[in-house]
């Protein structure tokens, strides 16, 4: 397995049980979200160590301050969940979330951009949020959003986001038509080496689909099932 960064530690086992809490961002993004219900993942985040929790950018002070001292991040989003605001617009947002205290973002794709093979301003656009976000300072993801790119699509987004410097590339919003393949993992492990993390996130429900996804390359794991995948059990009746 690799952990939560992307580095390769020891070899996967399949006839293990692994505890996948560390790498997983407990996430909750419905625009119906609630301060309760954002204290709740707060708190189950606490109690099973998860990595981050992943929530909306209007409600990233409400997180640091129920986490803080406690060592789980916090994530928001850019330009979530279409992509189509502009390169400007997404690092504001980002800088944004940094000053209220988030610790990595997700950024999306410029969809359109990526399928008209428009790779300097796909390029020109990782480079702007990614000055917002400055390495080392603090996380940069960026979604792709796998069910809308074919297979050189996904490879060259990945290649771009590893030209810029990115920390992550991620599969999905969960608000698309499709979520995470491990065959998209792969494809983009493939691509990035070890030198990103590599983000599964969109139906993930079980321990099962999390275990496939991590041995498909997966360093991170986004889900709202979180509490189902890390207790190991049945499959949850949602999944982000």
């Amino acid at each position: 397995m690799r952990n939560q960064e992307g580095d390769s530690e020891s070899p996967f086992d399949p006839s293990q049980r692994y505890d996948l809490a560390p790498i997983i961002d407990h996430t909750l993004l419905k625009a119906e979200a609630t301060a309760e219900q954002v204290d709740r993942l707060c708190d189950e985040a606490l109690a099973f160590r998860f990595a981050s929790v992943c929530v909306n950018p209007a409600w990233v002070r409400q997180a640091v301050q129920r986490l803080a001292g406690s060592g789980v991040r916090v994530c928001t989003v850019a330009g979530f969940p279409l992509g189509a605001t502009t390169a400007a617009q997404k690092a504001h947002e980002a800088a944004a979330a940094l000053e209220d205290g988030a610790e990595e973002v997700d950024m999306v794709l410029a969809i359109g951009l990526a399928r008209a093979g428009a790779w300097r301003a796909v390029r020109a656009e990782m480079d702007a949020v990614r000055s917002a976000v400055p390495k080392g300072h603090a996380v940069l993801k960026v979604i792709l959003e796998t069910c809308h790119l074919d297979g050189e699509q996904k490879a060259e987004a990945c290649r771009a986001a590893l030209d810029a410097g990115l920390d992550f590339v991620k599969t999905s919003t969960g608000f698309g038509p499709g979520g995470a393949t491990a065959e998209d993992v792969a494809l983009m492990r493939g691509v990035v080496g070890d030198a990103m993390g590599v983000k599964a996130s969109g139906g993930i429900r079980d321990y099962e689909g999390a275990i496939r996804m991590v041995q498909a390359g997966a360093t991170r794991l986004g889900l709202s099932a979180s509490v189902a995948v890390a207790r190991g059990t049945g499959l949850a009746t949602s999944g982000y």
